[in-house]
């Protein structure tokens, strides 16, 4: 079930609400709701993958129960850890990288090893990395362990984050989970977080969405001119920024309005300066996962030896580009951004205070071509886009087809860089802080947030691009 869909948003919400809110005397109650709820969410497309993500939450709740019984004996703990990450890596291996590798194996030698059509569960890697979060973060102490399958089964399942994230760590949700408080203002900003996010996915992220698809789609079919490329891909750098951020908006306005408070996931990742920055900007959850489950562990940056560290980050990066789906354009597009990240941290480029436009445009660059790979089916097809964004195809440069989608979605391209950067943010602290607008901004506001609802509602049942792109994950 998608967060922007007339489903949802005028029959489960509405329902879950206030079957929620009518049961305010009670918590345990209220997270029954939510549990049932959630569950009801995941299966609304494919019912029986409920009964795979069940099965994993029961055997990481087990392994967790164990983990906290022997942790004293460090030989036993440590080999309940192994066998926890080879259950959950096992099965994110079987549904998400399994054709992938028996293809590979097809394609380098003499078998024909039949390849199985296996149906990806939606959100797989966002509940698996929940899981394996929370059976470590007992481990370490960093968290208690949770005797109750219930909780454990509604911090994995609960549906604002279950199949797109954030990734929360259950440390920071067991309180929320047992003494919440709801409150009028957690409700309202709730409302406005999710309502702008629903804009920024149906408004900005799905217009452009319509001319990356069928720029994109010419670019494979064969040579396109230079302009329309990088039209392209500039569309396509929007639409997956406004695509997940504004997923994430949701999700986080989804948890206010129970109650939860989630942490950001994005913070204008395209003001960036250097790639490094952009991934303390970009899916801030995931980075914060890697870092703190695989990089750390491993030494780290604070390893006395640079090849070590650089070891260190080439490890985790080929790890995220692989978590992001099973073709060799993930693999690439993680190793382009492991060498911009190691080529700053050993010449200290992202401590640099110089040149920031210039490092600006080389960010931007980076990111730009890294998403044209990230796009693409295949290698063969990334390499042939790149070379008719830098015309080395004999592509030509301008095309009718430039100007037309730059006429038509023009006021879009506008809105998504406005407010990709903090300007908007600004403009908005600023009417807020001013005090000859702050009473007509008490009864405009409000307008504002029902005018861009009652749009998106519009575009929705005119029924144009709608998937999220991050549910492929």
């Amino acid at each position: 079930m998608l967060f922007s869909s007339v489903v949802f948003l005028f029959y489960f919400l509405p329902v879950v609400l206030v079957l929620y809110y009518s049961l305010r005397f009670s918590l345990l109650l209220k997270n029954i709701v939510l549990l049932f709820a959630s569950l009801f969410f995941y299966a609304w497309g494919e019912p029986w993958f409920v009964l795979l993500m069940l099965g994993s939450i029961f055997f990481n709740y087990l392994f967790a129960l164990f983990v906290d019984k022997y942790r004293e004996n460090k030989r036993t703990a440590r080999f309940i850890l192994i066998v926890m990450c080879v259950f959950n890596l096992g099965l994110l291996y079987v549904f998400k990288y399994l054709t992938f590798t028996l293809r590979i194996i097809n394609e380098n030698t003499q078998a024909h090893i039949a390849i199985p059509n296996i149906v990806l569960p939606i959100g797989i890697s966002f509940f698996t990395f929940h899981a394996i979060s929370y059976v470590i973060d007992v481990y370490r102490r960093h968290g208690k362990v949770q005797k109750n399958f219930f909780y454990v089964a509604l911090y994995i399942s609960f549906f604002p984050q279950l199949v797109a994230g954030p990734i929360i760590r259950y440390n920071t949700i067991s309180e929320q989970m047992h003494h919440r408080r709801e409150t009028w203002q957690k409700f309202s900003v709730g409302c406005c977080r999710f309502i702008t996010g629903l804009g920024k996915k149906v408004l900005l992220s799905n217009s452009m969405a319509i001319v990356a698809d069928r720029i994109f789609s010419m670019g494979a079919e064969g040579h396109i001119p230079a302009s329309l490329a990088w039209l392209g891909a500039a569309a396509y750098t929007l639409q997956i920024y406004f695509d997940f951020s504004g997923y994430s908006c949701m999700a986080i306005g989804l948890a206010l309005m129970f109650g939860f408070k989630f942490e950001e996931n994005f913070n204008y990742p395209y003001i960036s300066k250097t790639i490094t920055e952009f991934w303390r900007r970009w899916h801030i959850s995931l980075g914060s996962w890697f870092r703190d489950y695989v990089y750390f562990p491993m030494g780290g940056s604070r390893v006395k030896n640079k090849d070590k560290m650089i070891r260190n980050l080439l490890v985790v990066w080929l790890l995220t580009g692989i978590w992001h789906g099973a073709e060799w354009t993930f693999v690439v597009w993680g190793l382009i951004n492991f060498a911009c990240i190691a080529v700053e941290k050993v010449f200290n480029l992202d401590k640099m205070n110089r040149f920031n436009r210039l490092r600006h445009v080389y960010a931007m660059l980076v990111v730009l071509i890294g998403w044209v790979i990230f796009r693409s089916h295949n290698l063969v097809e990334a390499g042939n886009y790149l070379g008719n964004m830098f015309g080395l195809n004999h592509n030509g440069f301008w095309s009718d087809y430039t100007y037309m989608f730059a006429k038509e979605y023009g006021v879009f391209f506008l809105l998504g860089i406005i407010f990709s950067t903090p300007i908007a943010k600004r403009i908005n602290k600023l009417v807020v802080d001013g005090a000859p607008f702050s009473k007509s901004l008490e009864f405009t506001y409000p307008l504002g947030i029902l005018f861009l609802f009652l749009l998106c509602v519009c575009y929705l049942v005119k029924g144009t691009y709608n998937p999220f792109i991050y549910f492929n994950f």
